[in-house]
């Protein structure tokens, strides 16, 4: 029960029921990640009438979090590049690194040195600061 009132009313957990249905019914599987998510477009690459192009998007495999889609898929996405990953040979360029998860506002985010977060106290004053006082 808990499973389905999730998907009914969370949509961070994947797809909701509306996507879900919206997927089945309108949807075409173009291709998956090395992550799991599924990449889908309007059925025969159908021209939405609202929008002037077709319909892409993306069902994520657990947490919904953009930065989980690969460069390769994020072009095809955004419509940048028309043909997917899945239809043409794709390569990395040698810049491209892997995913790293988005780790803001976890026990794991960086803590530049200095920071109040890092250690749990405020470092030791270094006296270089002066504070402004306007002149009278």
């Amino acid at each position: 029960m808990k499973l389905f009132l999730l998907k009914i009313f969370t949509w961070w957990n994947g797809q909701t029921f509306g996507t879900q249905l919206w997927t089945w019914r309108f949807g075409e599987l173009v291709g998956e990640d090395e992550q799991g998510n599924r990449y889908y477009r309007t059925k025969g690459g159908k021209i939405d009438p609202g929008l002037g192009f077709e319909r892409r998007w993306v069902i994520y495999n657990g947490y919904a979090e953009a930065s989980r889609v690969p460069p390769s898929w994020h072009g095809w996405l955004h419509h940048t590049v028309d043909v997917p990953p899945t239809a043409e040979t794709y390569t990395p360029r040698e810049w491209e690194k892997p995913h790293v998860p988005n780790l803001t506002g976890t026990a794991r985010a960086y803590r530049p040195p200095g920071s109040t977060l890092a250690s749990g106290r405020r470092p030791a004053a270094t006296g270089d600061y002066q504070p402004w006082t306007p002149e009278r």
